[in-house]
Protein backbone atom coordinates (compact mmCIF):
# COMPACT_ATOMS: atom_id res chain seq x y z
CA UNK A 1 0.00 0.00 0.00
CA UNK A 2 3.02 2.30 0.83
CA UNK A 3 4.47 1.44 -2.33
CA UNK A 4 1.34 2.30 -3.86
CA UNK A 5 1.41 5.41 -2.50
CA UNK A 6 4.78 6.51 -3.02
CA UNK A 7 4.70 5.56 -6.72
CA UNK A 8 1.70 7.55 -7.05
CA UNK A 9 3.16 10.94 -5.39
CA UNK A 10 6.16 10.17 -7.23
CA UNK A 11 4.11 10.41 -11.11
CA UNK A 12 2.47 13.63 -9.47
CA UNK A 13 6.12 15.35 -8.60
CA UNK A 14 7.47 14.23 -11.96
CA UNK A 15 7.56 17.05 -14.30
CA UNK A 16 5.23 17.73 -17.31
CA UNK A 17 6.54 16.27 -20.74
CA UNK A 18 5.20 20.01 -22.02
CA UNK A 19 7.18 22.49 -20.26
CA UNK A 20 5.49 26.39 -20.55
CA UNK A 21 7.35 28.95 -19.33
CA UNK A 22 7.47 32.74 -19.32
CA UNK A 23 10.61 34.33 -21.21
CA UNK A 24 11.83 37.15 -23.16
CA UNK A 25 12.65 36.99 -26.52
CA UNK A 26 13.92 39.63 -29.17
CA UNK A 27 13.56 42.49 -26.50
CA UNK A 28 10.03 41.62 -25.78
CA UNK A 29 9.97 41.04 -21.94
CA UNK A 30 6.94 38.93 -21.86
CA UNK A 31 6.58 35.63 -24.29
CA UNK A 32 6.07 32.40 -23.28
CA UNK A 33 8.26 29.34 -24.38
CA UNK A 34 6.07 25.82 -25.35
CA UNK A 35 8.74 22.95 -25.49
CA UNK A 36 8.19 18.89 -25.56
CA UNK A 37 12.30 18.97 -25.31
CA UNK A 38 11.94 18.27 -29.60
CA UNK A 39 10.70 21.74 -30.62
CA UNK A 40 9.61 24.73 -29.64
CA UNK A 41 6.99 27.79 -29.82
CA UNK A 42 7.43 31.59 -28.41
CA UNK A 43 3.79 33.24 -28.02
CA UNK A 44 4.03 37.08 -27.69
CA UNK A 45 2.17 38.81 -25.10
CA UNK A 46 3.67 42.32 -25.45
CA UNK A 47 1.59 41.98 -28.61
CA UNK A 48 -0.15 40.20 -30.83
CA UNK A 49 -1.57 37.06 -31.04
CA UNK A 50 1.18 35.62 -32.99
CA UNK A 51 3.48 32.59 -33.09
CA UNK A 52 6.52 34.32 -33.25
CA UNK A 53 9.08 31.40 -33.23
CA UNK A 54 8.53 27.72 -34.59
CA UNK A 55 11.51 25.31 -34.56
CA UNK A 56 13.72 22.35 -33.36
CA UNK A 57 15.21 23.15 -30.08
CA UNK A 58 18.13 25.45 -30.73
CA UNK A 59 17.69 25.28 -34.16
CA UNK A 60 16.78 27.65 -36.72
CA UNK A 61 13.43 29.57 -36.54
CA UNK A 62 11.24 28.56 -39.48
CA UNK A 63 9.26 31.56 -39.05
CA UNK A 64 10.40 35.16 -40.84
CA UNK A 65 11.19 37.85 -37.96
CA UNK A 66 11.38 41.50 -39.64
CA UNK A 67 14.00 42.40 -36.75
CA UNK A 68 13.07 46.30 -37.43
CA UNK A 69 9.44 45.25 -35.82
CA UNK A 70 11.08 43.31 -32.89
CA UNK A 71 10.72 44.11 -29.44
CA UNK A 72 8.27 47.32 -30.55
CA UNK A 73 5.03 47.35 -29.43
CA UNK A 74 2.13 50.53 -29.38
CA UNK A 75 2.67 51.59 -33.01
CA UNK A 76 -0.30 53.60 -34.75
CA UNK A 77 0.10 51.17 -37.64
CA UNK A 78 -0.82 47.14 -38.52
CA UNK A 79 2.95 45.46 -38.32
CA UNK A 80 3.45 42.11 -39.94
CA UNK A 81 6.41 41.59 -37.60
CA UNK A 82 6.50 37.41 -38.57
CA UNK A 83 5.73 34.59 -37.37
CA UNK A 84 2.28 32.93 -37.19
CA UNK A 85 -1.12 35.60 -36.99
CA UNK A 86 -4.57 35.13 -37.05
CA UNK A 87 -6.55 37.86 -39.40
CA UNK A 88 -10.40 37.53 -40.92
CA UNK A 89 -10.97 37.26 -44.00
CA UNK A 90 -12.13 38.68 -46.73
CA UNK A 91 -8.98 41.46 -47.10
CA UNK A 92 -9.75 45.00 -45.94
CA UNK A 93 -7.53 47.10 -44.35
CA UNK A 94 -10.28 48.14 -41.86
CA UNK A 95 -10.70 45.04 -40.12
CA UNK A 96 -8.20 42.71 -41.42
CA UNK A 97 -5.38 45.25 -40.43
CA UNK A 98 -7.06 46.18 -37.39
CA UNK A 99 -4.25 46.56 -34.46
CA UNK A 100 -2.71 44.14 -32.89
CA UNK A 101 -0.26 45.97 -31.31
CA UNK A 102 -0.70 45.77 -27.57
CA UNK A 103 -0.60 43.18 -24.84
CA UNK A 104 -2.60 40.31 -24.63
CA UNK A 105 -3.93 38.12 -21.74
CA UNK A 106 -2.00 34.69 -21.36
CA UNK A 107 -3.34 31.72 -19.70
CA UNK A 108 -0.68 28.52 -19.41
CA UNK A 109 -2.18 25.01 -19.82
CA UNK A 110 -0.67 22.08 -19.04
CA UNK A 111 0.18 21.44 -22.78
CA UNK A 112 0.93 24.94 -24.07
CA UNK A 113 -0.73 28.44 -23.74
CA UNK A 114 -3.95 29.94 -24.52
CA UNK A 115 -3.49 33.68 -25.88
CA UNK A 116 -6.14 36.52 -25.87
CA UNK A 117 -6.08 40.06 -27.53
CA UNK A 118 -8.21 42.24 -26.11
CA UNK A 119 -11.28 43.95 -28.34
CA UNK A 120 -10.24 45.94 -31.55
CA UNK A 121 -10.80 48.97 -33.29
CA UNK A 122 -13.96 47.00 -35.46
CA UNK A 123 -15.36 45.12 -32.01
CA UNK A 124 -13.10 41.52 -32.91
CA UNK A 125 -11.44 39.58 -30.28
CA UNK A 126 -9.01 36.98 -31.05
CA UNK A 127 -7.52 34.40 -29.67
CA UNK A 128 -4.87 31.79 -30.39
CA UNK A 129 -4.51 28.43 -28.12
CA UNK A 130 -1.26 25.84 -29.13
CA UNK A 131 -1.24 22.44 -27.51
CA UNK A 132 1.57 20.95 -28.10
CA UNK A 133 1.88 16.65 -28.25
CA UNK A 134 4.08 15.33 -25.36
CA UNK A 135 6.69 13.88 -27.56
CA UNK A 136 7.28 14.54 -31.18
CA UNK A 137 6.92 17.34 -33.21
CA UNK A 138 2.89 17.37 -33.35
CA UNK A 139 1.14 21.08 -32.78
CA UNK A 140 -2.50 21.97 -32.52
CA UNK A 141 -3.05 25.40 -33.09
CA UNK A 142 -6.80 26.45 -32.47
CA UNK A 143 -8.06 29.86 -33.60
CA UNK A 144 -10.88 31.75 -32.41
CA UNK A 145 -12.39 35.35 -33.44
CA UNK A 146 -15.45 36.36 -31.61
CA UNK A 147 -17.43 39.52 -32.30
CA UNK A 148 -18.85 41.39 -29.89
CA UNK A 149 -20.36 44.19 -31.60
CA UNK A 150 -23.81 45.19 -31.52
CA UNK A 151 -24.58 43.59 -35.29
CA UNK A 152 -23.91 40.55 -36.95
CA UNK A 153 -21.13 40.10 -39.02
CA UNK A 154 -19.88 37.92 -42.02
CA UNK A 155 -16.30 36.92 -42.19
CA UNK A 156 -14.27 33.87 -42.13
CA UNK A 157 -10.69 33.09 -39.57
CA UNK A 158 -7.44 33.10 -42.16
CA UNK A 159 -4.83 31.95 -40.38
CA UNK A 160 -1.30 33.32 -41.79
CA UNK A 161 2.54 31.56 -41.17
CA UNK A 162 5.21 33.93 -42.10
CA UNK A 163 7.94 31.28 -43.41
CA UNK A 164 11.46 32.12 -43.41
CA UNK A 165 13.38 33.54 -46.70
CA UNK A 166 15.24 31.04 -49.02
CA UNK A 167 12.63 28.19 -48.60
CA UNK A 168 9.95 26.77 -50.81
CA UNK A 169 6.25 26.15 -50.32
CA UNK A 170 4.23 23.15 -51.63
CA UNK A 171 0.69 22.66 -51.56
CA UNK A 172 -1.78 19.99 -53.25
CA UNK A 173 -4.97 19.90 -55.20
CA UNK A 174 -7.68 17.37 -54.50
CA UNK A 175 -7.33 13.84 -55.55
CA UNK A 176 -6.57 13.49 -59.32
CA UNK A 177 -8.85 11.42 -61.77
CA UNK A 178 -8.77 10.89 -65.42
CA UNK A 179 -10.92 11.71 -68.51
CA UNK A 180 -13.94 10.70 -69.80
CA UNK A 181 -13.95 9.45 -65.97
CA UNK A 182 -13.85 12.51 -64.45
CA UNK A 183 -15.81 14.88 -66.20
CA UNK A 184 -16.90 17.61 -63.38
CA UNK A 185 -14.02 20.01 -61.79
CA UNK A 186 -12.67 19.18 -58.12
CA UNK A 187 -11.37 22.85 -57.50
CA UNK A 188 -11.13 26.34 -58.04
CA UNK A 189 -7.18 28.09 -58.80
CA UNK A 190 -7.92 31.52 -58.04
CA UNK A 191 -5.35 34.04 -59.16
CA UNK A 192 -4.12 38.06 -57.86
CA UNK A 193 -4.07 40.61 -60.40
CA UNK A 194 -0.44 40.67 -59.54
CA UNK A 195 -0.12 36.76 -60.46
CA UNK A 196 1.93 35.87 -62.93
CA UNK A 197 2.17 32.02 -63.96
CA UNK A 198 5.36 32.48 -66.11
CA UNK A 199 7.36 33.75 -62.94
CA UNK A 200 9.87 31.18 -62.61
CA UNK A 201 9.42 30.82 -59.04
CA UNK A 202 6.23 28.70 -59.55
CA UNK A 203 6.29 24.80 -60.74
CA UNK A 204 3.22 23.18 -61.00
CA UNK A 205 2.92 18.87 -61.37
CA UNK A 206 -0.56 17.07 -61.67
CA UNK A 207 -0.97 16.63 -58.12
CA UNK A 208 1.23 19.82 -56.35
CA UNK A 209 2.13 23.27 -56.49
CA UNK A 210 5.22 24.78 -55.76
CA UNK A 211 6.25 28.17 -55.19
CA UNK A 212 9.93 29.35 -54.38
CA UNK A 213 10.73 32.10 -51.97
CA UNK A 214 13.59 34.22 -53.88
CA UNK A 215 14.63 36.96 -51.53
CA UNK A 216 16.02 38.73 -55.24
CA UNK A 217 12.84 38.52 -56.91
CA UNK A 218 11.12 41.37 -55.97
CA UNK A 219 7.34 41.18 -57.59
CA UNK A 220 4.59 39.68 -55.02
CA UNK A 221 3.41 36.71 -56.19
CA UNK A 222 -0.34 34.75 -54.69
CA UNK A 223 -2.28 31.94 -55.77
CA UNK A 224 -5.22 30.13 -54.13
CA UNK A 225 -7.28 26.83 -54.29
CA UNK A 226 -9.80 24.98 -52.51
CA UNK A 227 -8.98 21.55 -50.90
CA UNK A 228 -10.70 19.60 -48.67
CA UNK A 229 -7.73 18.52 -46.78
CA UNK A 230 -5.66 21.79 -46.70
CA UNK A 231 -2.34 21.32 -45.92
CA UNK A 232 0.81 23.26 -46.58
CA UNK A 233 4.24 22.53 -46.72
CA UNK A 234 7.63 24.58 -46.41
CA UNK A 235 11.25 23.64 -47.05
CA UNK A 236 14.07 25.32 -45.23
CA UNK A 237 17.21 23.91 -45.58
CA UNK A 238 16.69 20.11 -44.56
CA UNK A 239 14.21 21.34 -42.09
CA UNK A 240 9.86 20.72 -43.01
CA UNK A 241 7.14 22.75 -41.69
CA UNK A 242 3.78 21.24 -42.17
CA UNK A 243 -0.08 22.19 -41.29
CA UNK A 244 -2.89 20.94 -42.39
CA UNK A 245 -6.67 21.79 -41.81
CA UNK A 246 -9.90 20.17 -42.84
CA UNK A 247 -12.24 22.54 -44.83
CA UNK A 248 -16.07 21.67 -45.84
CA UNK A 249 -16.75 21.39 -49.36
CA UNK A 250 -20.54 22.57 -48.95
CA UNK A 251 -19.68 25.78 -47.54
CA UNK A 252 -19.24 28.97 -48.97
CA UNK A 253 -15.02 29.91 -49.32
CA UNK A 254 -13.83 33.73 -49.05
CA UNK A 255 -11.69 34.59 -52.42
CA UNK A 256 -13.78 32.87 -54.75
CA UNK A 257 -13.62 30.00 -52.87
CA UNK A 258 -10.10 29.36 -51.04
CA UNK A 259 -9.41 26.92 -48.49
CA UNK A 260 -5.28 27.69 -48.80
CA UNK A 261 -3.59 30.73 -50.16
CA UNK A 262 0.42 31.22 -50.62
CA UNK A 263 1.97 34.33 -51.13
CA UNK A 264 5.53 35.43 -51.61
CA UNK A 265 7.18 38.53 -51.98
CA UNK A 266 11.29 39.37 -51.65
CA UNK A 267 11.18 38.80 -47.66
CA UNK A 268 9.36 35.86 -46.73
CA UNK A 269 6.55 33.65 -47.81
CA UNK A 270 3.10 32.75 -46.55
CA UNK A 271 1.43 28.98 -46.48
CA UNK A 272 -2.44 30.58 -45.48
CA UNK A 273 -5.73 28.78 -44.61
CA UNK A 274 -9.19 30.29 -44.48
CA UNK A 275 -12.32 28.62 -42.80
CA UNK A 276 -15.99 29.33 -44.12
CA UNK A 277 -17.41 32.97 -44.20
CA UNK A 278 -19.93 32.62 -41.54
CA UNK A 279 -22.45 35.12 -39.97
CA UNK A 280 -21.25 35.89 -36.73
CA UNK A 281 -24.19 37.03 -34.22
CA UNK A 282 -23.51 39.59 -31.64
CA UNK A 283 -21.97 37.73 -28.81
CA UNK A 284 -21.08 34.82 -30.98
CA UNK A 285 -17.54 32.84 -32.28
CA UNK A 286 -15.85 30.74 -35.09
CA UNK A 287 -13.07 28.83 -34.45
CA UNK A 288 -10.59 27.28 -37.12
CA UNK A 289 -7.66 24.43 -36.32
CA UNK A 290 -4.82 23.59 -38.09
CA UNK A 291 -2.80 20.76 -36.99
CA UNK A 292 1.48 21.72 -37.64
CA UNK A 293 4.28 19.20 -37.84
CA UNK A 294 7.98 19.01 -38.25
CA UNK A 295 10.35 17.14 -39.74
CA UNK A 296 13.83 16.74 -40.50
CA UNK A 297 16.69 15.76 -42.34
CA UNK A 298 14.26 16.27 -45.64
CA UNK A 299 16.28 15.89 -48.81
CA UNK A 300 14.68 16.96 -52.42
CA UNK A 301 16.73 16.95 -55.40
CA UNK A 302 14.67 16.72 -58.71
CA UNK A 303 11.36 18.19 -56.45
CA UNK A 304 9.94 14.75 -58.84
CA UNK A 305 6.42 14.13 -57.57
CA UNK A 306 7.92 10.48 -56.67
CA UNK A 307 10.10 12.42 -54.27
CA UNK A 308 7.36 14.73 -53.57
CA UNK A 309 4.90 11.78 -52.51
CA UNK A 310 7.33 10.03 -50.19
CA UNK A 311 8.32 13.12 -48.40
CA UNK A 312 4.37 14.08 -47.71
CA UNK A 313 2.33 11.22 -48.40
CA UNK A 314 2.15 10.14 -44.75
CA UNK A 315 1.97 13.38 -43.67
CA UNK A 316 -0.90 14.39 -46.13
CA UNK A 317 -2.62 10.67 -45.13
CA UNK A 318 -2.61 11.70 -41.34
Amino acid sequence: MRAAIFLLALAAAAPAAVKVEKTAYQGWSNCYRVTNGEIELIVTANVGPRIIRVGFLGGQNLFKEYAVQMGKSGEREFQIRGGHRLWVAPEDLKTTEALDNGPLSVRILADGVEATQPIDSVGIQKQIVVKMAATGTGVEVIHRVKNTGPFAIEFAPWALSVMAPGGTAITGYPPRGKHPQALLPTNPLVLWAYTNLADPRWKFTAKYLILRQDPKATAPQKIGLFNPNTWGAYLLGTELFFKQAKADPSRTYPDFGCSYETYTDADMLELETLGPLSRVLSGGSVEHVERWTLRRNVKMGSWSETELDQVLGPLIGK
